[in-house]
């Protein structure tokens, strides 16, 4: 994944959403760290990796790849807040939970341990700890940034028609 094309692509978004919604002097990371946890509970739905007590099957593989990659928008938002533009996933190494449920659960104290330090370290942890999932479903980085690119332009449309 080009890491730096993306972390480009979403400064890009946020300054746009920020201008429009005149919020360039707001602290935003609350509002981000809420948002990226309402996208996990979102896409965990979608999963349905939880409902031990349904028999539905999990979304459409399309429908989930766009509810991770909205994922992926708040945490490169989230480093991009924090000042952390130019990283290293492989800094750090995170544990691959034993399942799909278990890696959300990894996720969410991620996203809290974040939430408390705002460290680099708790930064990339998060990132590799949410890339973890998208191996345990079978999303390849080539469809991640495709799939990114296409929602960040849908992002811009939504802008334009007041969503």
């Amino acid at each position: 994944m080009n890491f730096e094309q993306l972390f480009q692509m979403q400064k890009a978004l946020d300054k746009h959403i920020e201008e429009k919604h005149q919020l360039e002097h707001e602290d935003l990371v609350d509002r981000k760290i809420l948002a990226l946890l309402v996208e996990l509970g979102e896409l965990a739905n979608e999963t349905r990796c939880f409902k031990f007590w349904s028999v539905k099957p999990s979304s459409a593989r399309e429908t989930i790849l766009e509810e991770f990659v909205d994922g992926i928008h708040f945490i490169l938002s989230l480093g991009i807040e924090c000042g952390f533009e130019s990283i290293s996933l492989n800094e750090i190494e995170s544990l691959r939970a034993d399942s799909v449920t278990d890696q959300f659960l990894q996720i969410y104290q991620a996203v809290n341990e974040f939430k408390i330090k705002r460290s680099l370290d708790c930064y990339l942890n998060l990132f590799n700890t949410y890339l973890l999932l998208a191996d345990q479903l079978q999303f390849s980085a080539n469809e991640i940034e495709a799939a990114y690119i296409q929602k960040n332009e849908v992002n811009y449309d939504r802008q334009q028609e007041g969503y």
